[in-house]
């Protein structure tokens, strides 16, 4: 679709013109930001290190820790420089740039999401046949999956965003380039671009929840056929950080996404958005190892390793 805009650059207004809030804005997201790089990059490294690890359950959660230090990175930084040096002005490659690389993100996550309640439901479910089901070529591809239809997406998304005519504004009501927000300064007729992303995304969350809620009443159905406690218990422990990660992440997407831009109101999207751009990302890697004695367990050998490494150096 040929690009007919007039505009070269955008003004993002970001969350507040409030000068007294820019500093304590400023520190609150640089903690938030230390915080995700922090947890995702150690889940990483902690997978990485550890060998027993190594599963089908772990290789998912560290392309997800992955995922989400990315898409934390394309948006948290860019906003703490305008916060610290009051230039609002991003080009329109930059923005262009910005939506890509977050939608692609964003969507592999979601999917990834979705393998991650295949593979619960193949430990729980069927555990004699999961060593053959999620085998390493299987996980590869799956996961190889997920990120070609996150490109998929974002060229998708990004192509519909940009192929309109920005004639009448510039000024962006929001604090990065989200589809909603940019679609929203087109002065051509957007209703067919709006409605393909709009059901684009619908398809998207709607084949992701019937998998992971298909794959969960499996889960429930069987745990509950369980006689041991301590069956009940270890079922329930590998479930139930995927369950909480997945309901805080669906409930905000779907709040910013199954909807035209024209019902959106961009004071509420802003606070949506720093939900699911910033503390999203920092929650995950407290959710999966808080409730998780592998990872705890990992976490402890390491700290232990690094403790008898610096001894034998001293």
């Amino acid at each position: 679709m040929e690009n007919t805009t007039q505009v070269t650059k955008f003004l993002l207004l970001g969350l507040t013109d409030d000068p007294h809030l820019q500093v304590p804005l400023f520190i609150t997201f640089l903690l938030i930001y230390t915080i995700t790089v922090t947890g995702n990059l150690g889940m990483i490294l902690l997978i990485l290190w550890d060998p027993r690890l190594h599963t089908p359950m772990y290789f998912f959660l560290g392309n997800l820790s992955l995922v989400d230090f990315g898409y934390s990175s394309v948006v948290t930084p860019s906003v703490m420089g305008r916060l610290l040096t009051g230039n609002k002005i991003i080009s329109y490659n930059a923005c262009a740039a910005q939506m890509f690389l977050f939608t692609v993100l964003i969507c592999v996550e979601n999917f990834l999401f979705t393998v991650m309640a295949y593979d619960r439901y193949a430990a729980v479910c069927k555990p004699l046949h999961y060593t053959k089901t999620m085998r390493s070529s299987v996980c590869v591809g799956l996961l190889i999956g997920c990120y070609v239809l996150g490109l998929l997406n974002g060229c998708v998304h990004t192509g519909e965003a940009f192929s309109q005519s920005f004639c009448s504004s510039n000024v962006i009501h929001h604090f990065f380039c989200d589809v909603p927000p940019v679609m929203a300064l087109s002065c051509s007729d957007k209703q067919v671009s709006e409605l393909v992303v709009v059901y684009d995304v619908s398809l998207q969350i709607f084949f992701a929840m019937l998998v992971i809620s298909t794959s969960y009443i499996f889960i429930f159905g069987t745990i509950l056929r369980m006689s041991s406690v301590s069956g009940h218990r270890k079922a329930l422990s590998t479930c139930a950080s995927h369950f909480t990660a997945v309901s805080i992440f669906y409930g905000t997407v779907i709040f910013m996404y199954v909807q035209p831009s024209s019902h959106h109101s961009m004071d509420t999207d802003k606070i949506a958005s720093v939900f699911y751009t910033m503390v999203i990302p920092m929650l995950n890697p407290m959710v999966y190892s808080l409730r998780n004695k592998e990872v705890k367990h990992a976490f402890l050998k390491f700290n232990s390793a690094l403790i008898c490494g610096r001894h034998r150096n001293v």
